[in-house]
């Protein structure tokens, strides 16, 4: 008998979703008795509904030890699908709420603090008002972090800087071109003057992302492919509101994407120095699962970002 004949006479009828929920949570909580607790389901119960599914399949899912649970590679390929499988579930129930109301539903995105507040913060002001009955729920993180949450589907959709050319299983779909610009505070010096050589800033005190970060990374090697040695960071910090304090005072510059500048509007206590860097241009992208669909709320964001940046596009 072949697979699909097996598939077909025996799994087909047997499979069940909640079985499939159950061993999810086991994988996720590394534990039956864990797994039991958050499901609020008896041990014995969890341990019966695993046992029927491995039954089922002919195939052990779980290695067992005094430690807890680990997924075998039967175990691995099946979660996989398994999320994907309740992702589409779940898109199926929003995709039924929104033939009556296609204004409903949450969103959920990703994307850097510069993302954030320069793109999906005005968008959100705006539905929240216009559409009531949707919810929004935004994660933050550099595009590393947000792949993996897009992969987990823990997310619908990213706008990033696109550091490193695109997975296989990601769909691409560019906004515009954006490269890096320095900034300071209105009160320091060197905002009033409208020529400065980049030599001139490297005994400044600076504040960027680590280098561990995708964007601190890339604004530290864009400097050394300009042939400019590296600035003195003062403050290396993952926090914008760290950094935003420090620009306050005057003191400080740093480097951020340009569009940030930009969106929503520009920032009157920020000034960009008159000092450019070409190799930091890089495409800024809208990032998906390839063959994955999105509720229609989602598309509603979606082509309203497009609207808000579609301005930056035409410029070069």
């Amino acid at each position: 008998m072949t697979v699909a004949e097996q598939w077909n006479n025996r799994v087909r009828r047997r499979l069940k979703l909640r079985d499939v929920d159950i061993l999810l949570a086991v994988i996720q909580t590394g534990s039956m008795g864990k797994a039991a607790s958050a499901l609020n389901m008896s041990q014995p119960a969890v341990s019966k509904a695993i046992a029927y599914l491995e039954s089922t399949l002919g195939v052990r899912l779980l290695d067992r030890s005094r430690q807890g649970v680990e997924p075998t590679p039967y175990g691995h390929a099946l979660v996989k699908r398994g999320v994907a499988m309740f992702d589409e579930l779940r898109q199926g129930v929003q995709d039924i709420a929104s033939l009556t109301d296609p204004t409903m539903g949450e969103i959920r995105m990703g994307g850097s603090e510069h993302t954030i507040s320069a793109i999906y913060t005005p968008v959100v002001h705006q539905f929240s008002v216009q559409y009531p009955r949707m919810s929004f729920h935004i994660i933050v993180g550099d595009l590393q972090t947000m792949s993996r949450e897009l992969d987990a589907r823990h997310i619908d959709f990213v706008v990033s800087r696109m550091y490193s050319p695109p997975s296989e299983e990601h769909s691409v779909e560019v906004l515009f071109e954006d490269p890096l610009v320095v900034v300071t505070g209105l009160n320091n010096p060197l905002a009033r003057r409208r020529r400065i050589e980049f030599s001139e800033l490297l005994d400044e005190p600076w504040t960027l992302q680590p280098r561990e970060n995708n964007f601190g990374s890339f604004a530290v090697d864009a400097l050394h492919a300009a042939g400019v040695a590296a600035p003195r960071i003062t403050v290396a910090t993952t926090s914008s509101n760290l950094r935003g304090e420090m620009l306050a005072t005057g003191r400080y510059l740093t480097m951020v994407p340009r569009y940030w500048i930009l969106l929503p509007r520009r920032h009157p206590s920020l000034r960009v120095l008159p000092v450019d860097f070409p190799n930091t241009r890089l495409k800024v992208a809208i990032i998906t699962l390839k063959n994955r669909s999105l509720s229609r709320a989602t598309q509603l964001f979606i082509d309203r970002v497009r609207a808000i940046t579609k301005p930056l596009a035409k410029e070069k």
